[in-house]
């Protein structure tokens, strides 16, 4: 346990010596005794760096290192939390299921969120953690969540309304009733990427797209096979300012859809 808190310590110093490289070149520059003179104040300390200027800082750094820079003190944590608004976890390849649970109820002022997996990690409980705390979200990428189901979009229903961009191509085990009742609540979507969804993308879905997402302008209904022409014909009439719509691999859609899409 000794060696674990140590290895901790020298992760946090690393990260403030990155970050103070970020802000002054060589770290030394305009100080003294070791610390960095800025307008009249010498930063010795983690506490010591401005808000301002710490965020200004977080944002050019890579995602891992912000969620480092979180735990190097309170006042970096509080800072970081509230101010942070766009964050990837797709380099996590082995336990972004518990990272999500442990930052979702500290980064609630998210607006970007992006669980893009190789392998499926995300559980239900992720979903709804994220549902439950990050209320300002915009643009949600879940894409190849495999171990998801529709309680995910339930949560993310009624926590999520602000959605305008969702990815969830590959989410296997969505049906077309939880995307159905998805779109009741997510009325803001513009684009939206379903490619893969073999379950949940039919006409049904497509029926509660066109009756409650008139602001839709991409969709991508790639080799979902169970997409007709009742469907895409909700989608041209219901959604004036859809502008592209992947349909390929749709083998059961016909010529009529065509037509509906282009008048």
């Amino acid at each position: 346990m000794a060696g674990e808190g140590l290895a901790r310590s020298e992760d946090l110093n690393s990260c403030f010596e990155k970050l103070m490289m970020l802000a002054f070149g060589d770290g030394k520059r305009g100080g003294s005794e070791g610390g960095v003179k800025m307008e009249g104040v010498v930063i010795t300390e983690w506490k010591d760096i401005p808000v301002e200027l710490l965020l200004r800082i977080v944002s050019l750094v890579d995602d891992r290192t912000v969620i480092m820079a979180s735990g190097v003190c309170s006042g970096w944590r509080d800072a970081i939390c509230l101010g942070l608004t766009h964050l990837s976890l797709s380099w996590c390849k082995n336990s972004m299921n518990n990272l999500v649970l442990s930052l979702a109820p500290k980064f609630t002022k998210l607006q970007t969120l992006v669980l893009r997996q190789d392998k499926p990690q995300l559980e239900d409980h992720a979903v709804e953690t994220i549902a439950g705390y990050c209320h300002d979200l915009q643009d949600l990428d879940l894409s190849k969540s495999f171990k998801l189901s529709d309680l995910s979009l339930y949560a993310l229903a009624h926590g999520c309304p602000n959605l305008s961009k969702l990815n969830i191509s590959g989410c296997t085990a969505f049906s077309d009733v939880g995307l159905e009742y998805l779109f009741e609540f997510c009325r803001k979507l513009k684009i939206l990427n379903l490619c893969g969804c073999v379950k949940g993308a039919t006409d049904r879905a497509l029926q509660g797209i066109g009756r409650n997402c008139s602001q839709l302008q991409f969709l991508n209904l790639g080799w979902c096979e169970n997409v007709g022409d009742v469907g895409v014909m909700s989608l041209a009439y219901g959604c004036p300012e859809l502008r592209t719509v992947d349909l390929c691999g749709c083998a059961s859609i016909t010529g009529i859809s065509n037509l509906g899409m282009i008048f």
